[in-house]
């Protein structure tokens, strides 16, 4: 998790400062008053306290990424513990919003419903849609009036919304969607990995060139990185999906080749690159044999 003092740890080091923690048989409000105790002063948890929005932000979106990869190993259990700290999240940011006199929790929850009733006329009100996908549509349209509202004065823009803290990766695909809604879109993948080829090329002349520039290097690897988000969503392929796969698929071959290495005698650090290399592709053809197949 991302932070076991922020979670788990949290009421065992609150009541350790004085009193146990009253509980009133309300889950929800007994965890708006552990946030209130973690973050006092006088009798609250000394990290807690200390924290402010910027430092507990990475810890939220650690949290984000811990309950994906909880759903996407179908572990309950643990997807009921990641939700946890994921609401927690939430609570924390609100309470020091209280602090400083901006908003709090029931402020948070409240403009939720609002906005949820708003975003589903057809639900709460007469509206008629025909289908996921015309509810899809419908949203996007409220969503785009939301951020004209927000522009205050100034002209709005088709990628105005899209959070700068994202994962880049994320960013780059939801950025391009959002300029193919109003037409500024390739047709199809093929224009798509034309231009991949290009990018490819931009880079190999970076790298190639007699004073090398490791910034112009670092901005064509960008680009490329780019027009990969792109021919993901011309895919439609999630391109945070493919790469934790990806990641997931190396994990798991990179350890096989260790246990290989091992299996065999020798440190797997020890090998050549070759003998490593031969090691990757055993594993490679084991993953290929039918299940039951001779070795």
């Amino acid at each position: 998790m991302a932070d076991e003092r922020t979670t788990s740890e949290a009421p065992a080091e609150a009541a350790r400062q004085g009193s146990p923690l009253p509980l009133s048989g309300d889950a929800w409000v007994d965890l708006v008053a552990l946030m209130a105790r973690l973050r006092d002063p006088k009798t609250g948890c000394p990290w807690d306290v200390e924290q402010t929005f910027a430092s507990i932000a990475p810890y939220t979106i650690e949290e984000a990424y811990e309950v994906a990869d909880a759903i996407e190993r179908n572990d309950m259990a643990e997807l009921r513990g990641e939700l946890g700290d994921l609401l927690f999240q939430s609570v924390f940011h609100a309470r020091m919003a209280e602090e400083a006199g901006h908003f709090d929790i029931h402020d948070v929850v409240r403009t939720l419903v609002d906005k949820m009733v708003e975003r589903h006329p057809h639900v709460f009100g007469s509206a008629q849609i025909a289908d996921a996908s015309a509810q899809t549509g419908a949203w996007e349209t409220m969503k785009a009036a939301e951020r004209a509202r927000k522009a205050a004065g100034r002209t709005p823009s088709a990628i105005d919304g899209v959070a700068l803290g994202l994962p880049a990766l994320m960013r780059a695909e939801k950025l391009t969607k959002r300029a193919a809604r109003v037409g500024f879109d390739w047709p199809s993948a093929g224009p798509v990995l034309e231009k991949l080829q290009e990018e490819i090329g931009e880079l190999e002349e970076a790298i190639a060139a007699p004073v090398r520039d490791e910034a112009h290097v670092a901005e064509e690897l960008g680009d490329m990185l780019f027009v990969v988000a792109n021919l993901c969503r011309k895919l439609s392929v999630d391109p945070e999906v493919a790469l934790r796969n990806a990641n997931s698929k190396f994990g798991k071959r990179f350890r096989a080749m260790e246990a290989m290495a091992e299996a065999q005698g020798v440190a797997f650090a020890s090998l050549t690159l070759d003998q490593q290399e031969a090691l990757w592709v055993a594993v490679k053809k084991i993953e290929r044999s039918p299940p039951g197949a001779a070795e």
